[in-house]
């Protein structure tokens, strides 16, 4: 490891795309918030998903957790329309069919209240006849809008989705739109995740 690898979180704000560069003009990019040359997100976020990014310059480190064989823990908290029974909830956990994909095996629960979040821009649609709840949905994979997809496959669509933790690696007091570099601790504990399997 060298002292030139950086290593950043940052809390990707709803319609930010997970990329630097502009495909269109009016979205914005991780460009119009991280003023840090040649470090390139792990993974993506999409642009209507809020959240934890990291970024890095470190090309073994990004190759790793990128790859589908390593199966990092990604933690979502996801906003739905309705409230799921216990069917839904352990459909999720076991896994659901996707389109040709079946998921793996998940940890899901039904969190008991709205966590304490900030509010989002533009706010989601709110149907007053409608209940919503809050399910924290802890996968190993990546696959293109998944949590989408799975909590749609069950009968409850996502309306709201933040992902609160990568690994060890956690939003805590962060806010929209705002980044820091790794402490110590943290890399150290990654370095170990990644590299060695163990924490």
């Amino acid at each position: 490891m060298t002292n030139q690898n950086r290593y950043i979180i940052f809390y990707k704000p709803y319609g930010v795309l997970s990329q630097f560069t502009q495909d269109t003009p009016t979205r914005s990019t991780l460009k119009d918030y991280i003023d840090v040359p040649n470090v390139y997100p792990v993974g993506r976020l999409d642009w209507d998903s809020e959240g934890l990014l990291l970024l890095t310059n470190h090309g073994q480190l990004q190759h790793r957790m990128s790859h589908p064989n390593f199966g990092h823990e990604r933690t979502y908290w996801v906003q739905v329309e309705r409230i799921p029974d216990e069917v839904a909830v352990k459909q999720l956990q076991v896994g659901v069919e996707i389109q040709d994909y079946r998921t793996k095996s998940a940890k899901v629960r039904l969190l008991a209240e709205e966590p304490q979040l900030p509010e989002r821009n533009p706010p989601i649609r709110f149907r007053k006849n409608i209940p919503t709840a809050w399910i924290e949905m802890i996968l190993t994979e990546g696959k293109n809008r998944q949590v989408r997809k799975m909590t749609a496959k069950v009968g409850f669509p996502t309306l709201r989705l933040i992902r609160v933790a990568i690994a060890n690696l956690q939003l805590n007091t962060l806010q929209p739109g705002e980044w820091r570099d790794l402490t110590a601790d943290e890399l150290k504990l990654l370095h170990n995740l990644v590299f060695t399997g163990r924490v």
